[in-house]
């Protein structure tokens, strides 16, 4: 078991440009010119001839000196020099300024660490539908600088795929009235890459497929120059449905239905038992190369949350094998990079047993496995090891770009800290969320877990707590304390708040357990005095968690008023959703971060003509409310967005709320399907740029006056609960 992972390892190690000393510093002086240009001067970077990944950090004079065996090595390091010193945080949101101190701090005695695992994986598809799609370079500069201060190794890298295929299926007959019934819309486009849904819509512009595929290019050119090693997709029997017709002799199937999206939009597979399956493959990986190079580490998922043609072991073994193979030829040193959700996704059909003959068709040295769900099921302990074959275990925590504070903390430390003691084949530690969310120290936890640096997660939540203040807060700590130690952990595996889901009296609390101290919280970050973006950042974010959880109350209170019979009491706590949707539409606009209004322009912005712009807005707006053509996923990747909020989830309330009013007032039962019926128009209204014209609400400067106000006309008189006290501030 050993011998393979270290079979992967050395693999990986051979491919990155870490040779050359001074190629790797001159990335280091880049990185500091971007993230802390007027210091450009200050660092020193020093490569080592390590044998094991490491840094070091210490002050010669008025120099900060770095040393590390590679570029990612020394941005840790620079990355640890920053928050513990500089007390800065660099986001991963280039809308986020970098604010560093007059004078860079000496480091008081030399700060050092060591890699605990080879690789760190980051990124999944659905990352580049519910949250990057509208992105430009100036967005991924910042992440890739993100990503390397943070010691990723292998980012997910599935940009520009369309211009790959567009170029394989003109070759193979296809014109482009064939291919505009096949690619997606660019939010969707994750979904179309995993066998999913085609077409959906379409058709994708040109430009759209030129632009994304120059935007690759940048990506992988400095993700190599930092040394990692992107991971790119590779073919996984996804055909047009005109490929079909062109070859009807063709071992092709139509994948099940997925999503509640019609007939329409259905995939075709084509068995990889056919000879046309390998050739696809290596015309693909060939016009790949061609435009983007390769790392011979490739994704491929032809069974994600659709069934394969057999559930027999057998079959399954030998689809795996021939899938291999096409690797094999089309390049002898690729690796295989199966993620791991289709097993936890499917439990029912994916037994060990069958996981287990479905992996015997990759051999030991070419496959790597993402764990990709630990955070809730680990399934490496479920499959001894997936059998002997490298592993990832990834941290997912986050479905559809939700706007929750969720995450436990404890259980993904513990659970890491067990695979990383593990003597066997686990080979990093991974991040696949499938949207930013709202939490982003949570996943820098998660790759902080990945090195040695002589801390505990105390040491670290303090220090967090610190830098998001902007100086040692025994307040700040504590607030934060509660957060990662009741607060988050009580929502894991919830999508939203009442607020953004159908209106009911049935839907469901996605609330915390305890928002009373929740609301603790909200009061002690309000009573720090401090202007640092982080901490208002953390203002807004807390005080948004509070509105929606405390909105299912008012829910609550109108329900029952209805069963009452009380028109007085239903008028009343529908004026006060009303107004605390307000309230949270209000605040949320003190924040970028929250913005549908961000979410709009960058999506028009790719826009050359009007009928573009709206082209790219519809599908903008579609993702994150109904999502499809079915209402199956209509609410998946909702969001409390200053705007979406105002526009669209109160407007969806005041439709429910009205015929409340009519059904108490006629004093008749509440006509549910009439208001569904009415909800569900509104939707489909509400998607169409040229029909619902949003009104965007001002953006707020005054983040913690705004925040102060909300909070007094809703709490003011409310008792704090007690919170748990702390031990002792880290000196």
């Amino acid at each position: 078991m050993k011998f393979y992972l270290l079979v992967f390892v050395l693999s990986c190690l051979a491919g990155r440009g870490w040779a050359n000393g001074g190629e790797a510093c001159h990335v280091m002086r880049g990185l500091v010119s971007r993230i802390a240009p007027a210091y450009a001067d200050r660092f020193r970077f020093e490569l080592t001839a390590d044998t094991v990944e490491r840094f070091t950090v210490r002050s010669e004079g008025r120099r900060i000196v770095i040393t590390g065996r590679s570029a990612i090595a020394m941005a840790v390091g620079l990355n640890h020099y920053l928050r513990r010193y500089c007390l800065t945080e660099v986001s991963w949101r280039r809308i986020n300024p970098i604010v560093l101190p007059r004078e860079l701090p000496r480091v008081s005695r030399t700060m050092t660490g060591r890699a605990r695992v080879a690789e760190r994986f980051f990124l999944n598809y659905c990352t580049f539908g519910y949250t990057m799609p509208w992105w430009r370079w100036a967005d991924w500069e910042r992440l890739i600088d993100w990503m390397a201060l943070n010691g990723v190794t292998m980012p997910l890298a599935i940009t520009g795929t369309e211009a790959v295929w567009q170029r394989v299926w003109r070759r193979e007959g296809l014109t482009a009235h064939h291919l505009a019934r096949f690619f997606t819309g660019p939010a969707h486009l994750p979904w179309h890459r995993m066998l999913n849904i085609n077409g959906w819509q379409g058709p994708l512009p040109q430009s759209w497929i030129d632009g994304q595929a120059d935007l690759q290019r940048r990506i992988l050119q400095r993700e190599r120059e930092f040394g990692m090693r992107p991971v790119l997709p590779a073919f996984n029997g996804s055909v047009p449905l005109d490929y079909k017709r062109l070859h009807p002799e063709a071992r092709i199937t139509e994948v099940g239905q997925w999503g509640g999206f019609g007939q329409a939009y259905r995939t075709y597979f084509l068995s990889p038992t056919d000879p046309r399956f390998g050739k696809l493959q290596k015309s693909f990986l060939d016009e790949q190369r061609r435009m983007f190079g390769t790392d011979h580490l490739y994704c491929l998922d032809s069974f994600n949350e659709v069934q394969p043609p057999s559930w027999s072991p057998d079959t399954l073994c030998m689809l795996a094998r021939h899938i291999h193979a096409s690797l094999d030829k089309a390049d002898p040193q690729s690796v295989w990079v199966q993620m791991g959700w289709l097993f936890y996704n499917d439990r029912k059909h994916w037994t060990p047993d069958v996981i287990r003959a479905y992996l015997s068709g990759i051999p030991k040295d070419r496959a790597l496995l993402l764990d990709y769900y630990i955070d809730h099921t680990e399934l490496w302990r479920l499959t001894e090891s997936f059998y002997g074959r490298p592993y990832i275990a990834c941290v997912l925590g986050n479905f559809g770009g939700n706007t929750m504070l969720q995450g436990d903390v404890g259980k993904v430390s513990s659970r890491l800290d067990a695979a990383i003691a593990q003597d066997g084949n686990m080979a990093g530690v991974g991040a696949t969320m499938e949207g930013f969310g709202v939490n982003p120290d949570f996943y820098a936890f998660v790759f902080d877990k990945a090195w040695d640096c002589g801390t505990t997660d105390r040491d670290w939540l303090c220090r967090m707590a610190d830098r998001h203040v902007g100086f040692a807060s025994a307040a700040g700590r504590t607030a934060w304390q509660v957060l990662f130690d009741r607060i988050m952990p009580s929502y894991v595996n919830e999508s939203g708040t009442v607020v953004c889901a159908r209106p009911s009296f049935e839907a469901r609390y996605l609330n915390t357990t305890y928002p009373a101290e929740l609301l603790g919280v909200w009061k002690m970050l309000l009573d720090i005095d401090s202007d640092k973006r982080e901490h208002l950042y953390d203002v807004v974010n807390v005080g948004r968690q509070v509105l929606g959880d405390f909105f299912a109350f008012e829910r609550d209170g109108l329900h029952r008023a209805y069963l009452s019979q009380r028109s007085d009491s239903v008028d009343y706590y529908a004026r006060r959703m009303d107004k605390m949707l307000d309230d949270l539409d209000r605040l949320l606009a003190c924040s970028e971060e929250f913005s549908l209004r961000k979410w709009i322009e960058d999506a028009r912005g790719f826009g050359a003509t009007a009928a573009e712009k709206d082209y790219y807005e519809r599908n903008a707006r579609t993702l994150i409310t109904v999502w499809g053509d079915s209402r199956q996923l209509t609410d998946y990747a909702n969001r409390t967005w200053a705007g979406l909020v105002s526009s669209y989830y109160k407007q969806r309330w005041h439709i429910f709320t009205a015929h409340v009013r009519r059904a108490v007032r006629l004093k008749q039962p509440l006509d549910a399907k009439a208001c569904d019926k009415e909800i569900e128009a509104f939707e489909r209204r509400w998607i169409e740029p040229e029909i619902t014209k949003i009104v965007f609400p001002k953006a707020c400067k005054a983040v913690r006056q705004t925040a102060r106000e909300i909070y007094d006309s809703w709490f003011g008189t409310a008792r704090q609960a007690p919170l748990p006290r702390m031990s002792p501030p880290l000196e």
